[in-house]
This record gives C-alpha cells, structure tokens and sequence, in this order.
C-alpha cells in the first residue's frame, strides 16, 4: 500500500513538474507580452523615408508597451536581407519589421524566395505619396509638359529614383509606361537622387515628400504632380497625376508586420500599441512635418491591403519587364 501511494506521489510530482515547464515554454499572453525590448527591422538606410517614419512609431510603441522598441537598419539587396533576416526570426513577437510594398517588388524581382505570405500582418502605419519633382527653373509645370517634351525627345530626359526595384523606381517605369513616353530610368541611394537633381546630373525625379519638402519651401525645387490616390498635404496645390488625365496611382503603404506563426494575442498586443501610436495626436503632427500621412489598419484589413497590392505589382511588373521567372529567384 504505501509503495502505491509513493508510486502515486510520484506521478503526482512528474505531472506537476511537467505542467510547470509546459506552462514556462507556452507562447506568450497579451498581459505577459512584452516583458524585454522589441526589434524593429527597417530593411532601409538610415535616414530614409522608412527609417524617419519607424523611428517616430517606434518612440510611440515603446510608451505603449512599456519596453523599448529598438530600429535595426538592416539594408541591401532591394530590402531583402531586411525580409530574410526577419523571416528567420522566432515568432514570438519580439523581432517585427517595418514593411511595406517592397516585400513584393523585392520577390518579384527574384531577390527572396519568399512572399508577403511568410509573416503575419500586425497593423497598417502610414501611407506616402510618391511626387515628380524638378528643379524651379526647369520648362515643364506639370506632369503634362514632362510627359509631351518625353515624347518629343524619347530617352534623353534623365529621371532619377532612389534605387533599383524601389517604390519611386516601379512607380517611374510604371508611369511612363503608362504614358508610353520614353526616359530614361537612373538609381541613385535615396539621399543621393535629391543632390544629383540640384547638381544638374539628371533632369527630373520620383521621390517620396519627405525627402523634398526643405527643398521645395527653399525654393530650390518644385513639384509637377503627385502620383498617388490624392493630393499631397504637404504640397497642397500640386494636382495629382489623375487630375492632370493620367489614370495612374502608386500610393505607398508602411506598416508592422511579424514571422508567420506568431500567437494571436501577441500580434493583437503589437496592433493595439500602433494604433494608439498612430491614432495620438504627436504622430500626425510629425506625419505633417515629415511627409507622411497616419493611415491605420487593422490587422485583418492591412492583411487585404497587402494582398490585393500583391496583385497588382505582380501585374505591373510584368508589364514593365522587372518581372523575374520562378527559376531565376534568389536562393539563400
């Protein structure tokens, strides 16, 4: 009999022990997440667009989580060693990255083997409207005079961007495709095309607001068109290309998002401080002073988002010949 109820015990014990470890190895809760810093992937320079609207969300989710929200640039290769480098990750909601529409063009362009599909979608951040901008004494005033001298003298209007397979890149060959008038494309790194505009070295540029505001308040630059859904805050007079008869948009989306498999009440826990982050009234003022417009989403609706863009880059893509076939993808 008391062999038995040792042996009992003992069960007893192993079974409690073995609750204990399973309940220490169990995916985080909501209330127990965070409980260290958070890494926040910008798969860009710093510097650039992306890193100045991820510094400013990263500020704000660290006061709402409690843990410090740290930005690790991770650049190159079109975003992807940013991507890959997430992707890797533990899904336990302590390494995100900063996305937005490069995860696509960067796996089309065959630069990862992966989609948008390897992470969960966490919230919708912000949105910038990609602008052409020329120097203040340059002939054209309007997307309409670049395009009709384009025509005139095809390729030897030299239009820059902020690197190969970038959002200003597709959106440029998008355009002109669409326009069918001829320039010719050159990558520079973001913070170079600006300076190569006011040098001379090349005639005209596609560049996100931020990057052009000084510039353009100096006097020193001045925008022809936007090239998105609506009219630019900071450039508030400056039609887009849709109202100068072009029916064309790029609007570009920023946003958190997390390795695929990460637990549901961590993802609503990461969602619900970017939210409050974007939705205060400190992030649209830096949204005003920056160039870029707060634009939350849902989880679930920057998950639609994200998809029904997919579909469209796929097609564009094609369309414009940066397209790579399944076999030529990189392989890592």
């Amino acid at each position: 009999m008391n062999v038995r109820r040792q042996t009992a015990k003992g069960w007893l014990c192993a079974i409690g022990m073995s609750a204990l470890a399973i309940a220490h190895a169990a995916p985080a809760t909501a209330d127990e997440f965070p409980n260290k810093p958070v890494e926040m992937t910008v798969p860009f320079p710093a510097g650039s667009s992306a890193d100045v609207v991820a510094r400013v969300l990263a500020d704000g989710m660290s006061r709402q989580l409690g843990q410090p929200v740290t930005v690790m640039n991770r650049p190159g290769a079109g975003s992807a060693i940013g991507y890959k480098y997430v992707q890797g990750r533990k899904p336990d909601g302590y390494s995100i990255v900063f996305n937005s529409n490069s995860i696509s063009t960067a796996y089309y362009q065959g630069l990862v083997p992966f989609d948008y599909k390897a992470f969960d979608p966490v919230a919708r951040v912000s949105v910038e409207l990609p602008v052409v901008a020329v120097k203040a004494d340059a002939p054209w005033n309007s997307l309409r005079d670049l395009v009709a001298d384009a025509k005139k003298r095809p390729g030897e209007i030299r239009l820059g961007n902020s690197g190969f397979g970038s959002h200003t890149h597709t959106s440029a060959v998008a355009f002109f495709h669409e326009t069918r008038a001829e320039v010719t494309h050159v990558a520079f790194g973001a913070s170079q095309v600006v300076t190569s505009l006011i040098g001379g070295h090349i005639d005209a540029l596609v560049q996100l607001p931020g990057a052009l505001t000084a510039h353009v308040k100096a006097g020193t630059l001045k925008v022809l068109g936007v090239m998105g859904s609506n009219r630019e805050p900071a450039f508030p007079d400056v039609p887009t290309a849709r109202e100068q008869g072009f029916d064309f948009q790029a609007d570009m989306w920023r946003g958190i998002a997390v390795p695929k498999g990460t637990p549901a009440p961590v993802v609503a826990r990461l969602e619900a401080a970017v939210h409050k982050t974007v939705e205060s009234a400190e992030f649209k003022t830096q949204g005003e002073k920056l160039g870029f417009v707060p634009a939350f989403q849902s989880a679930p609706d920057f998950g639609h988002t994200i998809a029904t863009e997919d579909v469209l880059l796929a097609k564009l893509m094609t369309d414009v010949g940066l397209r790579k076939a399944p076999e030529q993808q990189a392989k890592f």
